[in-house]
């Protein structure tokens, strides 16, 4: 009897490889695929391609094998399915009722999906509890329901592969990736650009047919369940096949030739999606427009006052030995501030601040998360395409703000008040020689509120305050890089602290909260004896939203900035547009520090200093300059945009809102300055040319 159980496994199996070899030949035949391929070359790909589809759907088929292995009719008997019934009604109250329930700490949706799905759950286990009779019918049911998924998936995947080479000439890169990322963004361009309705309809249809041809062929196998050592064989060759499918899937991505567009065709994107998913890497030499890479070096480095990738910087007055506490704060815009023509009232103590500290005003984050603000403010470099450094394999030994203080004989710390495992930030500061203080490092008792995303940032403070006490008594000076979590969805903080609730879940709850633990901080730090000797950069790590009309909106990467020091640094406002990755070389300059940089960002009171900004996406790469927003984009696209400043009657001056319109023929000096920042960043970094 166990054989004939395979038999969904077989017509699903024989579907997905028919439906692979059929995207494979429109592969080799389609326009975009500009190589010749011989006979034996043909063969060699489509075999290649065989096997990997074998290797992907067996691995892929492990749900279908874990629905087969919990089909029983013994767990309905008493009183287990009544227990079982109980716990999923339980269950289904405690996620309905409880307002702070583990799903709710996720924010967005989480919470309702987990409800849907667990009230589900409970239906169909009550339905074929009570009428034993209808099982087998709604057993049917739910059978036809899970081969409908998968035939779904099957089909719509082929379709998106074929449309995702159709563009860009590859299987699945991490610009797919990009597209989960930007889902708002991906599906209005597929509204606009392909004939949904008539797609999505002969999707369907194909799909009940192929469904119903399958279901009536395999559904006689529910009739008679197998016991539970038969489910053990099952389980143990199952197993054994997925093992040796994910060596051979990981063996054949290592076959490379000089066939580019093979290689391709050979693939399956699926492995390909994962790998990106897991890698985050785009390679620009790939996928952007380039210039001779001499000429792209000595175009970037003429803006320096020593044109070479490391250059000494050489200051007129003695070094100052002060300590240094940088806080990026979670998603804060520059526009919730009233100095930045806010009108919420929900940063007092933060608007209180700039007016004693220097004050930058034109000034924008160089990506859309936390990651890639944490890059710009650590490593001072152009973002590049894909993830953020932090979140690669190669993210240890690079020169940072943190080595250059470490040269300097300070402690350097990253504090941050969840668990720093997440977004990899462990990994990347620790391999930088950061000391880490997380939530691991609190006793119960210093927590008087937490979520999801860690501690509140007044326990967070609390423990700055500690962490940096120990360290002045060291009789070393200190840089600590203390990153915010408050502020982000779910947007939960203790009650009693500020005219918002906690339990309310808003954004400007969040953005208070924060500016009230701030306050804390502040006043408690000014009672230290290291207080005096301290400079503090308070800037966002990137806005609260970053969607817009363009690709890089404008306003959703400015962001607030300000260096504050009592009787050290005396309050003004910096106007010229500058980028995040200055932030830190110009700090430097304030210090009077004599290092050797490889920083890419510039001190903005130097007279070498050229005003511009790097914003991006994941993989839209733009140069702000002289008016301009330049962006180059994967399949070497290129796109230019005038600035325009919008007059704004929104107090005070520094609103600033940009009118951007597309130009036809754009500058190509001002394409050649961004197509040279990003392609010898990039290619420093693959060079590692960037590390210590």
């Amino acid at each position: 009897m166990l054989p004939s159980k395979i038999k969904p496994f077989l017509y699903l199996g024989i579907f997905y490889l028919i439906i692979s070899l059929i995207i494979r030949i429109v592969f080799l035949f389609h326009p975009i695929t500009t190589a010749s391929f011989g006979f034996f070359e043909v063969i060699k790909v489509l075999s290649i391609g065989l096997l990997n589809d074998i290797f992907v759907f067996t691995i892929a088929s492990t749900l279908l094998a874990v629905y087969f292995l919990f089909l029983s009719n013994s767990k309905y008997k008493k009183p287990y399915g009544y227990i079982i019934f109980g716990a999923l009604i339980l269950f289904f109250l405690y996620i309905l009722v409880i307002p702070n329930n583990i799903f709710n700490q996720y924010g967005g949706s989480v919470s309702e999906i987990a409800l849907a799905f667990v009230g589900i759950k409970a239906l169909f286990f009550g339905l074929m509890l009570f009428l034993p009779s209808k099982r087998i019918k709604i057993r049917n049911v739910l059978y036809f329901i899970t081969l409908l998924l998968y035939v779904l998936l099957i089909i719509f995947n082929a379709v998106s592969e074929y449309f995702f080479y159709n563009e860009f000439g590859v299987r699945y890169n991490f610009i797919a990736v990009d597209y989960l990322i930007y889902t708002n963004e991906v599906i209005g361009n597929i509204m606009e650009s392909y004939p949904v309705v008539p797609l999505f309809s002969a999707i369907l249809i194909v799909t009940l047919a192929i469904t119903w041809f399958i279901y009536k062929k395999t559904k006689d196998e529910l009739l008679e369940l197998p016991n539970f050592k038969q489910k053990m064989v099952l389980l143990g060759t199952f197993i054994v096949m997925v093992s040796l499918s994910i060596l051979g899937v990981s063996s054949l991505m290592q076959i490379r030739s000089d066939n580019v567009f093979a290689d391709e065709i050979e693939n399956n994107g699926l492995p390909k999606f994962y790998w990106a998913f897991t890698h985050n890497e785009l390679d620009y030499f790939q996928f952007y427009p380039q210039i001779n890479q001499q000429e792209a070096e000595k175009n970037f480095l003429s803006q320096y006052s020593e044109p070479a990738l490391q250059r000494n910087i050489i200051p007129e007055q003695p070094e100052l030995k002060k300590n240094v506490v940088l806080i990026s704060i979670e998603s804060l815009s520059a526009d919730f501030m009233e100095h930045y023509g806010g009108t919420l009232k929900i940063t007092p103590f933060l608007d209180s601040l700039a007016d004693r500290s220097m004050m930058f005003t034109n000034l924008y984050a160089t990506g859309n998360r936390t990651v890639r603000g944490l890059e710009a403010l650590t490593l001072c470099i152009p973002p590049t395409a894909g993830e953020s450094i932090i979140k690669r394999d190669d993210n240890k030994n690079k020169f940072t703000t943190g080595s250059v203080f470490k040269s300097k004989g300070y402690n350097v710390k990253f504090l941050y008040g969840g668990y720093s495992y997440f977004d990899n930030m462990q990994d990347f500061f620790a391999g930088n020689g950061y000391d880490i203080v997380d939530r691991n490092n609190f006793k119960p008792e210093e927590i008087t509120f937490a979520n999801v995303w860690g501690v509140a940032d007044e326990d967070m403070a609390k423990k700055a305050i500690q962490t940096m006490n120990a360290e002045a008594k060291s009789g070393k000076p200190f840089f600590n890089h203390w990153m915010t979590v408050s502020n982000h969805r779910p947007f939960t903080y203790p009650d009693g602290r500020i005219d918002i609730p906690g339990t309310a879940k808003s954004r400007d709850g969040g953005v208070k909260y924060t500016d009230y633990s701030l306050r804390m901080f502040f006043e408690m730090a000014k009672k230290q004896d290291w207080y005096k000797n301290t400079v503090f950069v308070i800037i966002a790590d990137h806005c609260a939203s970053s969607a817009g009309k363009t690709e890089l909106p404008m306003d959703k990467y400015r962001i607030p900035a300000m260096i504050f020091s009592e009787g050290f640094i005396e309050p003004q406002k910096f106007d010229k547009l500058m980028s995040q990755i200055d932030v830190m070389p110009t700090l430097f300059g304030l210090l009077n520090f004599n290092y050797q940089s490889k920083f890419l960002g510039q001190d903005v009171f130097k007279k070498e200093f050229q005003p511009k900004a790097y914003i991006a996406t994941y993989q839209d790469l733009g140069l702000v300059k002289d008016d301009h927003l330049t962006i180059i984009s994967p399949v070497k696209k290129v796109k230019q945009y005038s600035l325009q400043l919008e007059p704004s009657s929104l107090a005070p001056e520094f609103k600033l809102h940009y009118d951007e319109k597309l130009i036809r023929n754009p500058e190509q000096k001002l394409v050649n300055d961004a197509i040279s920042a990003y392609q010898s960043t990039s290619f420093w970094l693959k060079e590692k040319k960037l590390n210590r």
